[in-house]
């Protein structure tokens, strides 16, 4: 049950979003582009970060550039 306490999980690393445009869901309105979030939790196509809503949400890695 890792979801109940991803927003105290430490962060694994930090990306930059750089586009909010989806195809098919809203997201203009949780991810703002060329703001950095941090990383709580990774799979193959999302990463889960704390949102515009102070919320853990899952988002493709379509919208974000990995900060080195």
């Amino acid at each position: 049950m890792i979801h109940l306490n991803w927003q105290d999980r430490e962060t694994i690393k930090q990306i930059k979003c750089v586009h909010a445009d989806a195809k098919k869901f809203v997201v203009n309105n949780k991810l703002t582009p060329g703001k950095v979030y941090d990383v709580k939790n990774e799979t193959e196509e999302f990463y889960f970060i704390m949102d515009n809503s102070n919320r853990i949400g899952g988002f493709l890695k379509d919208y974000f550039q990995e900060i080195k």
